[in-house]
């Protein structure tokens, strides 16, 4: 029995010696593994408060995905001064002031560490027609409000377009007594977004503008536009202006001359599947001698013929 009690004590010194060395094992490791994660984390502070972490110029803020603007205008839109350390910058609010200008539809902001800078991917609309609108100087009515070109706009007073800067004009000036005009011009995505054109939002000189043409008031033609253009471009006739100048008669100038379609109302659609219809009309009838025509009834399409053309065409006795 002594000799079994003595060979238990011993097994249970050596036990204990393994657990006071796996103990102690424990210990260093738990002390190296904070040293190590305490070394690193001080790297870190240190790397990222040294002066290369600075956003020198604009030259330092990369953009993707413009096509419509070229890069010095994005990066004008940056509220951005230099010298700045890449990490006082927010993206965020970058991105978010990105937004308001109206040719951009999105945009992501992100650091670049190395080289430090600036990351500026962006989508843009894409515009589908270039608009003019009629701004009269003494009509309570106002298109949506122009902000000056302090830089800063009021989405709020415009909630369905966004205005920027001032888009260039035209003044139209009648006879005495008559309403000046001054012609707006900018573009217009598939979702009647308006877009001015100015010097402020120079486009890419080596963008090919659309051809399609649109004259009038955006808040006459807005509830219609989208539906509009998806007609006219799935029709198998070529449109080139739309002109929602009088909101009693909307006008498209097409392949096949003038066409009235009086009030844009439910039977729109309807109306520019007739047109289709008649796409073979050249063949039948002289189109120098067609005045327009006449869809307010889609039911009953009417030809306008040209009298005087008529006349002077018509052959001598």
């Amino acid at each position: 029995m002594a000799g079994i009690v003595s060979v238990s004590r011993a097994d249970l010194q050596g036990r204990r010696k393994k657990l006071r060395q796996q103990r102690q094992m424990k210990f260093i490791r738990a002390a190296w593994r904070t040293f190590a994660v305490s070394s690193l984390a001080s790297g870190l502070l240190w790397v990222t408060i040294q002066p290369i972490w600075v956003l020198k110029t604009s030259k330092d803020i990369v953009i993707l995905g413009n096509h419509l603007l070229p890069d010095e205008v994005v990066q004008s839109r940056l509220v951005l001064s230099y010298p700045q350390s890449l990490w006082r910058i927010e993206p965020y609010r970058l991105a978010e002031s990105l937004k308001q200008e109206p040719t951009i539809a999105q945009a992501t902001v992100s650091r670049r560490l190395f080289p430090p800078g600036l990351v500026v991917q962006i989508d843009e609309r894409e515009p589908v027609a270039i608009a003019e609108r009629v701004i009269r100087s003494n009509s309570a009515l106002q298109d949506c409000p122009v902000p000056s070109t302090q830089g800063k706009s009021s989405p709020t007073d415009c909630p369905t377009e966004a205005v920027f800067a001032i888009a260039p004009t035209r003044t139209k000036q009648g006879n005495k007594g008559s309403i000046n005009k001054k012609v707006s011009v900018g573009l217009l995505d598939a979702n009647g977004v308006w877009m001015p054109l100015g010097k402020e939002k120079a486009l890419n000189p080596n963008v090919q503008l659309p051809k399609l043409k649109v004259i009038g008031s955006p808040e006459q033609y807005r509830p219609y536009w989208t539906q509009l253009y998806q007609a006219i471009t799935q029709s198998s006739v070529h449109v080139l202006e739309i002109d929602f100048q009088d909101p009693t008669n909307l006008i498209l100038k097409t392949e096949l001359g003038n066409v009235h379609f009086g009030a844009p109302n439910f039977q729109l659609l309807e109306k520019i599947k007739v047109l289709a219809q008649m796409r073979h009309l050249p063949a039948q009838l002289n189109p120098s001698q067609i005045e327009y025509i006449d869809l307010k009834n889609p039911d009953s399409p009417i030809v306008q013929m040209n009298q005087k053309k008529r006349l002077l065409n018509a052959p001598r006795p």
